[in-house]
């Protein structure tokens, strides 16, 4: 699983970011089972390439290697005060000095509103501090991702072989610069 690039040392990859409905924080082990349930929904991972990981047996050392990175976010619902996803920032070999989010996922129920798109607001604030691109990397199967990806401005730019834990696999890398990203902004505001 790709690591922060030692060319971002002064990024900070767990910074405890709050927006109106969202408080996304550091994981900590504590958050295993609370995160565990609410990975546990089958449908969440439909359209990923990791299907199976609503099995506790498939999440646990998923989220050990999160874990074990350092650079992992927990999203909680201010209201309900519960945790109902998670997303980090990382960085690739093909592209070491500029920063990446991804390993997003959302309890459904959070899914279709404005849930993702405050979650990448907060993370994309954060990430345009040290660069004016940020990528995000999505298996070719995930349709879903896709589309949300590119609700958010970025762009499919190339496909790489990328190493993320499991061995090399073909990602599609999209590309989000703070301009496009101002402009998607505007639109919402």
């Amino acid at each position: 699983m790709p690591k922060m690039a030692g060319t971002l040392a002064k990024f900070e990859p767990q910074p405890v970011l709050e927006g109106p409905t969202l408080l996304l924080r550091p994981m900590q082990a504590a958050d295993k089972n609370d995160l565990a349930a609410a990975a546990s929904d089958p449908l969440i991972w439909a359209g990923h390439p990791a299907t199976e990981r609503w099995r506790p047996e498939v999440f646990g050392p998923y989220f050990e290697a999160l874990l074990a990175h350092g650079d992992s976010l927990v999203a909680i619902d201010r209201a309900s005060a519960r945790i109902i996803g998670t997303s980090r920032f990382y960085t690739t070999d093909d592209d070491p000095g500029t920063p990446s989010i991804g390993y997003t996922f959302l309890v459904r129920s959070h899914w279709g509103g404005g849930t993702n798109f405050e979650m990448k607001s907060l993370m994309f604030a954060h990430a345009f501090r040290w660069s004016n691109v940020i990528w995000l990397h999505i298996d070719p199967v995930n349709i879903r991702s896709q589309t949300a990806t590119g609700r958010l401005g970025a762009v499919h730019a190339h496909d790489a072989m990328l190493d993320f834990g499991a061995g090399p696999g073909l990602r599609q890398c999209w590309k989000l610069t703070q301009a496009a990203w101002q402009a998607v902004r505007a639109r919402w505001a």
